[in-house]
């Protein structure tokens, strides 16, 4: 019986955290070599939001607005308890 409490727990766990992950499907965590420009000289991190896309002005000679990475949702697996 604690094995299915441990797997039911757990999935539910999973549940939570990936509405978390639904709520926010993209990612602003890009490398800087691989960011696609979604701005404009100037832009500001207003302007850039309003195109939902990421601002990021800490590194100079890239794209300080980028268009933000698609998450990938890995398979669910079966409990391995």
């Amino acid at each position: 019986m604690e094995h299915k409490v441990t797997c039911a727990l757990m999935m539910v766990l999973m549940l939570a955290l990936s509405s978390l992950a639904q709520d926010q499907a993209e990612t602003c965590t890009v490398a800087p070599r691989e960011r696609r420009n979604c701005g404009f000289p100037g832009v500001t991190a207003e302007q850039c939001h309003e195109r939902r896309c990421c601002f990021d002005n800490t590194i100079r000679g890239i794209p300080w607005c980028f268009y933000p990475l698609p998450i990938e949702n890995p398979q669910e697996e079966e409990c391995p308890f």
